[in-house]
């Protein structure tokens, strides 16, 4: 059984997203200890990537600061063995494909397996191409995580019957971003993905209250949040873990 399932068991999961190294990776491992220590079930790291398709501008200026700081995929490995040394929550990696080809996607996936991380989601790998991806990952037992979007519509039934970890459900369609309302029918994409599927869905893109965070879980089984704790990070720097802390305890507590 997936490891991710555990992130699921405590009631509604709240699922952060961090850029790694923005502003620096040691900033990065206290944010992901103060999340974890406020509540956070399951920890998204994104590997910067120069051209972050699916990301709005918070999360593009993280990847921009994390790239010339200097931060490079195999610093990030090692980041991830220096945490796994204390945190037990489940924990994937969000990135690109350009990203694990250009690592080699043999090398990466089995770096995955060895550093002890749980999943791996790439937004621009459409569910038709991921049969370049999905082998390896089963090798190595990376759960290759699916996302569904508003724009799926007839194929929602095919990506939940196939789905791996937990399903990441795209609230409005565009890029990543805090959103003053989400209006899209999240409570028929989540119905379609339970007729097909026992794995956990989780929504995430634009929330960022906990009022937000709190309806959201209603409909699902968590929350993930990116841009609002991406722009916290930005604010504060290397003050920014206790920050994190706080939000993420706020927006735990929304959950329960």
């Amino acid at each position: 059984m997936s490891n991710i399932r555990k992130a699921f068991e405590n009631g509604k999961a709240f699922i952060p997203f961090i850029t790694c190294g923005d502003p620096d990776l040691e900033t990065t491992a206290a944010i992901v200890r103060a999340a974890v220590a406020n509540g956070a079930d399951l920890i998204e790291l994104g590997i910067p990537f120069s051209d972050p398709t699916a990301e709005g501008p918070v999360i593009q200026g993280a990847n921009l600061r994390a790239l010339s700081g200097g931060v490079t995929t195999d610093k990030i490995f090692d980041l991830v063995r220096d945490l796994r040394r204390d945190v037990k929550v489940p924990m994937v990696f969000m990135t690109y494909a350009n990203v694990v080809f250009s690592y080699g996607a043999e090398r990466f996936i089995s770096i995955c397996r060895e550093i002890g991380m749980d999943g791996l989601i790439l937004p621009d790998v459409p569910y038709e191409e991921k049969e370049e991806f999905l082998p390896i990952c089963r090798r190595y037992g990376v759960d290759l995580i699916s996302l569904i979007a508003p724009t799926s519509e007839d194929r929602i039934a095919m990506i939940a019957r196939e789905a791996e970890g937990f399903l990441y459900i795209v609230s409005s369609l565009g890029v990543t971003g805090v959103r003053s309302e989400i209006r899209t029918d999240l409570g028929s994409i989540v119905e379609t993905v339970r007729q097909n599927t026992e794995i956990p869905c989780a929504i995430g893109f634009g929330i960022s209250t906990p009022e937000q965070a709190a309806k959201m879980s209603g409909i699902s089984d968590g929350a993930i949040v990116g841009s609002a704790i991406v722009r916290l990070i930005g604010q504060y720097g290397k003050d920014a873990p206790k920050y994190v802390g706080e939000y993420v305890k706020e927006m735990k507590d929304a959950l329960k």
